[in-house]
């Protein structure tokens, strides 16, 4: 059973119906003292870094959702959920986030549009269960204003948007996609599969 953090900031619905899609389990949960019970977790994000880590904190998550990393189960960052990993934020002022990964996030700055919008391509830095059937230059869809800059050794893939753009990141159990990938089609479907994959078998 994977467990999606509901913290009143998730794109809750295009999720749940993608992991019904591939015949997953899920439950949403918003209650700390129930992230335990599953064997892999999901945070999704839609909107602000402040207002999404602050919520967070206000229904006693930010602890919970250390101590289930802490236990080596497979949790999945997606979008402003994955920007909500590592350590800081300089959206709308500085935030401090769940630390789960080293890194910050900054907003994109150059003569171009803001936000990156739509289909853009992969390209794989480093081979991982993860991206089991991902192919370099696969498409994936992105919304964000702001992008995670953070050390190699935890990319797993990147775009390009005017400069590389974090797209895949890994760090042990810890994994967090910029994209949306229920709404990538059948790229989307194999990472959140594959990720879904992790979660079986593991004890909780």
């Amino acid at each position: 059973m994977i467990g999606i953090i509901d913290y009143g900031m998730g794109n809750l619905y295009s999720l749940s119906k993608a992991l019904e899609r591939l015949g997953y389990s899920y439950e949403f949960v918003s209650q700390a003292e129930r992230l335990q019970e599953y064997s892999g977790l999901i945070l999704p994000g839609v909107g602000a870094f402040g207002d999404a880590i602050a919520n967070i904190r206000e229904l006693g998550l930010e602890q919970a959702i250390k101590g289930y990393a802490a236990t080596g189960r497979p949790i999945l960052g997606i979008c402003l959920g994955m920007q909500l990993l590592f350590e800081k934020s300089a959206e709308h002022g500085d935030h401090t986030g769940l630390g789960l990964l080293g890194g910050a996030v900054v907003r994109f700055r150059g003569d171009y549009k803001v936000p990156h919008m739509g289909w853009n391509q992969l390209m794989i830095k480093q081979k991982q269960p993860l991206l089991n059937g991902v192919q370099d230059g696969d498409y994936v869809y992105f919304v964000h204003s702001y992008h995670v800059l953070c050390q190699s050794d935890v990319l797993l893939a990147t775009s390009d948007y005017h400069q590389e753009v974090t797209a895949i990141v890994n760090r042990d159990n810890v994994y967090g996609m910029q994209f949306h990938p229920e709404k990538s089609g059948e790229t989307g479907m194999l990472l959140l599969r594959n990720f879904a994959v992790q979660c079986e078998g593991v004890l909780t």
